[in-house]
C-alpha cells in the first residue's frame, strides 16, 4: 500500500519484550501477556485494493491493520487512509486465517480513522474479541501496547510509554493526506514501529488511541486520539449520519509566550490560565482557504479566545461546536494584535468540499477538488481535479494533480461543470483545457484534449456508504467525431534547393497508445519524421519507434499549420517502418508531393543530405557521408518490445542528432529513411538513429498496399566471418564459394535464434550454419529476405561439421500485431505476439499478459506482466477464446485458479478472486472499419 511508505508508517518488527519489572499499576508481564492473548481474536490483517486514483490516495493494493469494535454489528476500526476516500475493495484476514469481505462505512473527512463493516454471519470458526474504546485512560507516563500485524503475516506487539498528549498531527508532505486540528499522542520506545491501524491498548486491553503513524528518524511513534473516534462510532451504530462541521481554517496550539508577541493581553492569559491550568498555551489560525465563510472573518495569526461565549483552549471543543453547528451561525471572539474583535460566521458543512462521486473515462479519473487537496495549493476548493491524467490527459500534456479551471474558455467550479461540457462529446472531438497544478497554482496552462469514448469505458460513480460500495451509471457510446473541414496550407520556401525538392513530402507523425500492448511498457506519445510515398492515396512511411504497435490514435502534421486524423495501415513485422495513412480531402490544395525513391545500393563513402523536422516541425538539412552500411545487431529487448533484425542500416560520419527524417542525393531523392532505434542495453533504453535503404522502403509500401505478401524463414541471423566459420567445420569448397559469392565481405550466417512455433523452430538449431537456399549460396541478410518469398524452401546448413538439406515451410507474415485484447481482472490480455515469440520460446500458446492496473485483483494476486495462463480450473487455454469460455459468467468474488508459465518456462498455480463491480471484463477488436470496444459480463 503506497500508504505504508508515503505517510512513513513503520512496520512493527517483531516482539518487543519488557522489563520484568512491575509497571506503574503493580501488574507484571503476565498480564500483559493474558490481556494480549484474550484480545488478540479481535485484531485483523485488513487487505485493500484502492481500485482507483481518488483524492489524495492512487490506485494501490496492500495492506493494514483494524480492530473490531462492534462485534454484533461486524464493525472495524482502522485509519482514513486504509479505508480510502475512494473506490476500495477490501477484506479482512482474522488471526485464525478466516476471511470476510469488508465494506466501508465511514472515513473521515479531515481526522485519520475510518470504520468498516463485515458480517459477523459468515465467520465460522472465530468468534472474534470486540475492543473497548477508552480515551480517557490516555495520561502521560501510560505503559501501552501497539497490536498489529507484521506485513500481514503475523501478530507483533511493540511496548512503549505515552510521552506526550499535545503533539502536533504528523506532516506527510503536499499533496498527501495530512491530518490538522487534533493533538497526536506520541509515546516513547526503544524502538519506533507501528502498523496502520493497530490498537494502543494499556494493560487491561482497552485501546486509548489510534496508531497511525511514526517516524523514520527518531524512536517516536504517533497515535490518533479517540474522542472523534467515540463519537463517529455511536453515530454509526445508531444509523445517525456523522455530522462534520468546518470553517475551512486550519489552527495551530501556540504556548503563551509566543501568545504574548502575538498580541495577548494579560488579563485574558491570567483568565484562561485560571480556568484551565493544566493548559500551556491556546488555538491560533495558521491558514484561511480562500472562499471559505471565515475568509473576510478570519487572518491567519488572530488567537481563538471564546466560541459562542465558550472560552476554549484545545481542539477536542473547538470540534464539538463545529460539528454540531453545520449551516449555523456561531459567534467567534478573537484577539488580533492590540484588538478583540468578535465575529459572526457560518459553518460550512465538511462534507461539501469532500468528494464523494468521481468521473471515470479515457481511462482518467476527475472529481471535484477537496478541501484536503485545495488547503496546498491556497486556492479555494473549487475545480475539477485529475486524480489520474489516464489517456487522455497523458495525451493532453495534463498531469496527476492538476486542477481544470476552464472548459472551452466555460469556468469549472465542480464536477458538475465538467460532465455538463463533456458528456455529450464524441470520440475524437477536441476541447480547451485551463489548468494549474500544485507546483505552481498562481499560473494557468493551456492544453487541448481529444475525447475517448472508444478505447475506455465512461462512468459516472458516486459512493454509497449504506452498501459500502460506489454506484456507476455507464454512459453510452457517441459516434466519431465530425471531422475537420479541409484546410489548405503551403510550405515555406527555401534558399535551398534539396529543401524546396523534399519538403513537400515530409510530415510529422504523432502517435498515442490508449494500452500497454506488445512491450511498449507505460509510454504513451510518439512522434516522428515521416514520408508522403503517395500523395494520391495518402501513403505515410514512419518508422516503428514513432508506431510502435497496431492500436492507437495516429495524427499528421503538414508544414506545422495542418493537423488531421490518420489510421494505420502495416507495421513491417521485421523491420523499423510503418505505414500510417490519411484522408487527402482533409488538407485541400496543399502541395503535397510524393517522395522518389533512389533504391539502388548505398555505399560507403557517399556524400548525402539528411533532411528532416525537428520537434517543433521545423525543417533541417545537414550534409553528411556514408561511414558504413553494417548489420544492426540489437541486444534483446528487456520489455518485450518489437525489435529490429536481420537487417543492415547506414551510419553516417557525421550524424544528426536532433531531428529525424530522409537521406537523400543531390536531386532530392530518398536513399534510404534516417529513423529512430530504440536500443535497451541492461535497464536503459536508448535511441539511436541509423537509415534505412530505400529498397525495403519500397518494398514495405507494396506490401501495405497489399500488391505482395511477406514470407519469412522465421530466423534470426548473426553475420559470421569466414575464418570462425572454418573452425564450425566449413569446408574449402565452401569459403571458395562464399568468397567467389560476396568477395567483400566474406562472411557466412550463423542462426542465432528461431520464432517460438514457427516450421524453423523444429528443425533448426542454435550455431546452424546457413550455407545455401535452394541450391544458391547466401551470404547477406537480404539476399535471405528475397530467397524466401515462397511456400517452402530447401536449405543447406552446417550442423556438427556437417552439411544437411532441410526443407522449411516458410511462415506468411501480415502487417497487424495486435487484433484483440482482453482486460479481465484488472490484466490486459493479448495472444503471444512476434517480438515476444522472437525473443522467448517458453511460451507459444496461452493468453499473455502484457500490463496489470495497480488496485485490481491482478495486483493484489500478483499476476505480473510477462507472465502467460494457459489454464483456468485445470481446464486449458491455449487461445483468447478458450480462455474466455473458460472465466465466463463467472459470479463476482468468486475464485480462480490460474495455472501460469513465466519467460523462463516455470509454472506457477495463482489462485484470484474477482471484482467484477470494478473491473469488468470487456474486449477490444480489430474489424475493418477500425477497432471496437465491447462488455462482456
Amino acid at each position: 500500500m503506497r500508504k505504508l511508505s508515503v505517510l512513513l508508517l513503520i512496520i512493527l518488527c517483531g516482539v518487543a519484550h519488557a522489563n520484568p519489572a512491575l509497571n506503574e499499576d503493580g501488574r507484571n508481564d503476565a498480564h500483559w501477556t493474558r490481556t494480549i492473548e484474550r484480545i488478540t481474536s479481535g485484531i485483523v490483517t485488513i487487505q485493500i485494493d484502492q481500485t482507483r486514483s481518488f483524492d489524495t490516495e492512487q490506485n494501490m493494493s496492500g495492506q493494514a491493520t483494524g480492530f473490531v469494535v462492534d462485534a454484533r454489528r461486524g464493525l472495524i476500526l482502522t485509519n482514513r487512509h486504509v479505508v480510502t476516500p475512494g473506490p476500495v475493495t477490501a477484506q479482512a484476514v482474522f488471526q485464525d486465517r478466516e476471511e470476510v469481505q469488508l465494506y466501508p462505512v465511514y472515513r473521515d473527512p479531515v481526522h485519520d480513522f475510518g470504520l468498516y463493516r463485515y458480517d459477523p454471519s459468515k465467520l465460522r470458526f472465530i468468534k472474534p474479541a470486540e475492543l473497548q474504546l477508552y480515551p480517557e485512560g490516555a495520561v502521560i507516563g501510560r505503559e501501552i501496547r501497539v497490536v498489529g500485524n507484521d506485513a500481514g503475516e503475523q501478530l507483533s506487539i511493540l511496548a512503549g510509554t505515552l510521552a506526550r498528549l499535545d503533539r502536533e498531527a504528523p506532516n506527510y508532505g503536499a499533496g498527501n493526506y495530512n491530518d490538522f486540528n487534533t493533538f497526536y499522542y506520541q509515546a516513547a520506545s526503544g524502538t519506533s514501529g507501528g502498523s496502520s491501524g493497530s490498537p494502543v491498548i494499556d494493560i487491561d486491553g482497552r485501546v486509548l488511541a489510534l496508531n497511525a503513524g511514526g517516524s523514520t528518524t527518531a524512536a517516536s511513534s504517533f497515535y490518533l486520539p479517540l474522542d472523534r473516534v467515540v463519537r463517529a462510532l455511536h453515530l454509526v451504530q445508531e444509523n445517525k449520519p456523522v455530522t462534520r462541521g468546518t470553517l475551512q481554517t486550519v489552527f495551530s496550539y501556540t504556548p503563551f509566550d509566543e501568545l504574548e508577541r502575538l498580541g495577548l493581553d494579560a488579563a485574558t492569559e491570567t483568565e484562561v490560565r485560571k480556568a484551565f491550568p493544566s493548559q500551556t498555551g491556546m488555538l491560533v489560525v495558521d491558514s484561511v482557504q480562500p472562499g471559505s465563510t471565515a475568509e473576510n472573518a478570519l487572518q491567519p495569526g488572530d488567537i481563538l479566545l471564546r466560541m459562542n461565549g465558550r472560552l476554549l483552549t484545545t481542539f477536542d471543543p473547538l470540534n464539538e461546536v463545529l460539528d454540531d453547528s453545520v449551516n449555523q451561525s456561531i459567534k467567534l471572539q478573537i484577539r488580533r494584535g492590540e484588538q478583540t474583535l468578535d465575529e459572526e460566521v457560518r459553518v460550512q458543512d465538511l462534507y461539501e468540499i469532500t468528494p464523494a462521486r468521481y468521473l471515470s473515462f479515457g481511462d482518467a479519473v476527475v472529481h471535484t477538488l477537496s478541501w484536503q487537496l485545495a488547503r496546498n495549493m491556497n486556492r479555494a476548493a473549487s475545480g475539477v481535479y485529475v486524480a489520474d491524467p489516464g489517456y487522455v490527459f497523458v495525451r493532453a500534456g495534463v498531469p496527476r494533480g492538476a486542477v481544470i479551471t476552464e472548459v472551452n474558455g466555460v469556468p469549472m467550479r465542480s464536477l458538475d461543470d465538467f460532465v455538463d461540457m463533456v458528456r455529450a462529446l464524441p470520440d475524437g472531438a477536441q476541447i480547451t483545457l485551463r489548468f494549474v497544478t500544485a507546483d505552481d497554482s498562481r499560473s494557468s496552462h493551456v492544453a487541448f484534449m481529444y475525447m475517448d469514448r472508444k478505447w475506455f469505458p465512461a462512468d459516472e460513480c458516486k459512493r454509497d456508504d449504506a452498501n459500502g460500495v460506489w454506484d456507476c451509471k455507464q454512459w453510452a457510446r457517441d459516434g466519431e467525431a465530425t471531422p475537420p473541414a479541409p484546410m489548405t496550407t503551403q510550405f515555406p520556401a527555401s534558399d535551398n534547393a534539396i529543401v524546396n525538392r523534399v519538403q513537400p513530402s515530409l510530415v510529422m507523425v504523432s502517435f498515442h497508445i490508449p494500452y500497454p500492448v506488445s512491450g511498449t511498457g507505460g509510454e504513451v506519445s510518439y512522434y516522428g519524421t515521416g514520408i508522403v510515398v503517395d500523395a494520391l492515396r495518402g501513403l505515410v512511411v514512419v518508422d516503428r519507434n514513432t508506431v510502435p504497435v497496431g492500436i492507437g490514435d495516429v495524427r499528421i502534421t503538414f508544414a506545422g499549420t495542418v493537423e488531421i486524423p490518420g489510421r494505420i495501415m502495416y507495421l513491417h513485422p521485421n523491420h523499423n517502418l510503418a505505414v500510417v495513412a490519411y484522408d487527402p480531402l482533409l488538407i485541400g490544395n496543399t502541395p503535397v508531393r510524393s517522395a522518389t525513391l533512389d533504391t539502388s545500393p548505398v555505399k560507403a563513402g557517399e556524400n548525402i543530405w539528411a533532411v528532416g523536422l525537428t520537434a517543433d516541425d521545423k525543417v533541417k538539412i545537414q550534409t553528411a557521408q556514408v561511414s558504413q552500411v553494417e548489420p544492426a545487431l540489437f541486444p534483446l529487448s528487456r520489455s518485450l518490445r518489437f525489435r529490429d533484425s536481420n537487417i543492415e542500416l547506414i551510419g553516417l560520419v557525421n550524424p544528426p542528432g536532433n531531428f529525424d527524417g530522409v537521406l537523400v542525393n543531390m536531386r532530392g531523392e530518398v536513399r534510404a529513411t534516417w529513423s529512430s532505434f530504440i536500443n535497451e542495453q541492461g535497464r536503459e533504453a536508448q535511441q539511436v538513429m541509423r537509415g534505412i535503404p530505400a529498397d525495403l522502403v519500397a518494398e514495405t509500401v507494396s506490401l501495405a498496399s497489399g500488391e505482395k505478401t511477406l514470407r519469412s524463414l522465421e530466423v534470426e541471423l548473426m553475420p559470421l566471418s569466414l575464418a570462425n566459420a572454418r573452425h564450425l567445420g566449413m569446408s574449402e569448397d565452401w569459403v571458395q564459394q562464399f568468397v567467389k559469392h560476396d568477395p567483400a565481405r566474406r562472411q557466412a550466417l550463423v542462426i542465432a535464434r528461431t520464432v517460438a512455433g514457427s516450421p524453423a523452430s523444429k528443425l533448426l538449431y542454435t550455431g546452424d550454419l546457413l550455407l545455401a537456399i535452394d541450391g544458391k549460396p547466401v551470404t547477406r541478410f537480404r539476399e535471405v529476405e528475397n530467397a524466401v518469398q515462397k511456400d517452402q524452401v530447401v536449405l543447406t546448413i552446417l550442423r556438427d561439421s556437417k552439411p544437411l538439406s532441410v526443407k522449411v515451410d516458410t511462415a506468411t507474415l501480415s502487417g497487424i500485431d495486435v487484433d484483440r485484447l482482453v482486460m479481465w481482472a484488472g490484466a490486459l490480455l493479448q495472444a503471444p505476439y512476434r517480438a515476444l515469440l522472437q525473443q522467448h520460446d517458453a511460451v507459444t500458446k496461452g493468453v499473455f499478459i502484457s500490463y496489470f492496473s495497480y488496485g485490481s485483483p491482478a495486483t493484489r494476486y500478483q499476476l505480473w506482466a510477462g507472465r502467460s495462463i494457459v489454464a483456468v480450473d485445470d481446464q486449458p487455454t491455449p487461445d483468447i477464446d478458450s480462455f474466455l469460455h473458460a472465466v465466463a459468467n463467472r459470479p463476482d468474488r468468486s475464485a480462480v485458479r490460474l495455472k501460469t508459465v513465466n519467460l523462463n518456462g516455470q509454472v506457477e498455480v495463482i489462485t484470484l478472486k474477482l471484482d467484477l463491480r470494478y473491473w469488468p471484463t470487456y474486449e477490444l477488436t480489430r474489424t475493418a472499419t477500425g477497432w471496437e470496444r465491447k462488455m462482456l459480463q
